[in-house]
């Protein structure tokens, strides 16, 4: 069982409040979607649960442990975030391999499972720099999934995606809800926020409010 509690989080940019004061809880079993227009705070707020930004105020309390003073990073995390960095000059399960051995969480047959159910060969020997936009992305959804984390961040996760790889990752998103992970997803797409979220937060000039 996974908890986020946000408390009073704030974030200002070139006199710009991206985060206002912001006050959520994020639970297991759950998916939550945030939906608002480009800059409202979506991906700012995803970027402060990863511990990639430092809040002006408030704390990011993960499963009891407070981002920035007892963890740095959340210990069991999957992301996507704006542009994922993968290894042009390697393939997918060499992406992946090396990712691998940074935590030793995953073994092989996890790292092949993540990219076959994404729709990739992970017998491959094809350079990801070959890889189409489409392809990145079912790479970094499968970077996101392959060390099974309990929480899973998702920026946009079907862009790029023709129609049978968003139903290849709805279903994913799907199941991972039922094996009780904790999903937050920032999309444009209201479809895929119907058909996935529990719950819809709105974002709006960094202020966030349950609909």
């Amino acid at each position: 069982m996974s908890e986020i509690i946000i408390e009073n989080l704030s974030k200002t940019i070139k006199n710009n409040k991206i985060l206002d004061n912001v006050n959520l809880t994020f639970e297991s079993g759950h998916v939550y979607g945030l939906v608002g227009r480009n800059g409202s705070g979506k991906t700012m707020l995803l970027r402060a649960i990863c511990g990639l930004i430092f809040p002006d105020s408030g704390k990011v309390i993960i499963d009891g442990k407070q981002l920035h003073k007892d963890i740095s990073f959340p210990e069991s995390c999957g992301i996507i975030i704006e542009n994922t960095d993968l290894l042009p000059n390697f393939s997918a399960f060499d992406n992946l391999k090396m990712l691998s051995e940074i935590k030793n969480t995953a073994n092989d047959n996890m790292i092949k499972s993540a990219i076959k159910s994404v729709g990739l060969d992970p017998d491959s020997k094809k350079k990801v720099k070959t890889f189409s936009l489409g392809m990145k992305q079912r790479l970094s959804i499968a970077q996101a999934l392959f060390e099974d984390p309990d929480i899973l961040l998702l920026d946009e996760p079907t862009n790029a995606l023709d129609e049978d790889g968003v139903n290849d990752v709805r279903r994913i998103l799907l199941e991972q809800k039922k094996k009780n992970k904790l999903i937050i997803i920032a999309s444009h797409n209201k479809e895929d926020i119907s058909l996935l979220s529990d719950t819809v937060i709105s974002v709006s000039n960094g202020r966030f409010q349950r609909k």
